[in-house]
């Protein structure tokens, strides 16, 4: 029975045999993969994997156990930083062996050696019909955007054409202001015509007057001066500048005597009235005394 007899002594001492491991482990790391013996190799595996694991528990304890197999600080501490990213998700089977040939020399088999690197699990790929659902939803999202533009567009449109038609409706009002001091002269026209109205009043009353007093001889007269004066308007100054001093003083003593005549004419229609009224009275009186 070859109850603990692990590992292969290869015709070598233990202190050997412990050195070239050493060094064998610490160039596997460092340059990832190395050449040597089949029977090397697997050995060599034992070592790999372990140090592996306690690069994955990643403690201080941990690094000081490396630090006694492995020759250099720099792969150490390579190894540790390294390894809970590669190896983190499996455990065990860190590293490859592959089988060359022979050697040349003595035809011993030779076998290379490296580390597995654990490949990042791909990203499905995205079917045709999720792509075109995400499509349809840009081309929604874009529809309704642009909607949402040409509704604000109109928003604002109306807003510009409901001012401009409260500013025209304001212009509007403005001249129908103004346009009450033409209604205010209309009205002091209106009362100036109304007076003229007035005033032709009197010249009928005065003719209803004149009617009623149809037997006093002055009335005559006006119509007669009214003549007059308008023979004299229609005259043209050329002819009243050719007018002599003679013609002019004629002229006043033809006035002097119409006026004469006319104040003697006024008396005798006083008298007459006086008469008359005279001559009413007494019927009266004689009545009172019966």
């Amino acid at each position: 029975m070859r109850h603990r007899k692990a590992g292969v002594k290869l015709n070598r001492t233990t202190s050997h045999r412990n050195a070239m491991f050493r060094n064998m482990v610490t160039s596997l790391f460092k340059y990832e993969r190395i050449r040597t013996t089949g029977a090397k190799a697997k050995e060599l595996r034992r070592w790999a994997d372990r140090l592996i694991t306690l690069a994955k528990r990643g403690d201080l304890h941990a690094r000081r156990q490396a630090l006694a197999i492995i020759r250099e600080k720099t792969v150490v501490y390579k190894l540790f930083k390294e390894a809970g990213e590669k190896y983190g998700k499996i455990s065990g089977g860190y590293t490859r062996i592959v089988k060359i040939g022979r050697r040349p020399g003595d035809a011993a088999p030779v076998s290379l050696i490296e580390l597995v690197t654990v490949e990042k699990p791909k990203k499905k790929k995205v079917t045709k019909k999720k792509a075109k659902v995400a499509v349809e939803k840009k081309k929604i999202e874009k529809d309704k955007s642009a909607a949402d533009k040409k509704e604000e567009k109109a928003e604002k449109t109306e807003k510009k054409t409901a001012a401009k038609k409260k500013a025209g409706e304001k212009k509007d009002e403005k001249p129908e202001k103004k346009s009450k001091k033409p209604a205010a002269k209309k009205t002091v026209d209106e009362e100036k015509e109304s007076k003229p109205e007035k005033t032709k009043k009197k010249p009928a009353e005065k003719e209803a007057e004149a009617d009623k007093k149809e037997d006093k001889p002055v009335k005559d007269i006006k119509p007669a001066a009214k003549k007059e004066a308008a023979d004299k308007k229609e005259t043209k100054p050329e002819e009243k500048k050719k007018k002599t001093a003679a013609e002019k003083t004629e002229v006043t003593k033809e006035k002097k005597a119409k006026e004469k005549q006319a104040a003697e004419k006024k008396a005798k229609a006083v008298g007459e009235e006086d008469k008359t009224e005279k001559k009413k009275d007494k019927p009266e009186d004689t009545k009172e005394k019966k």
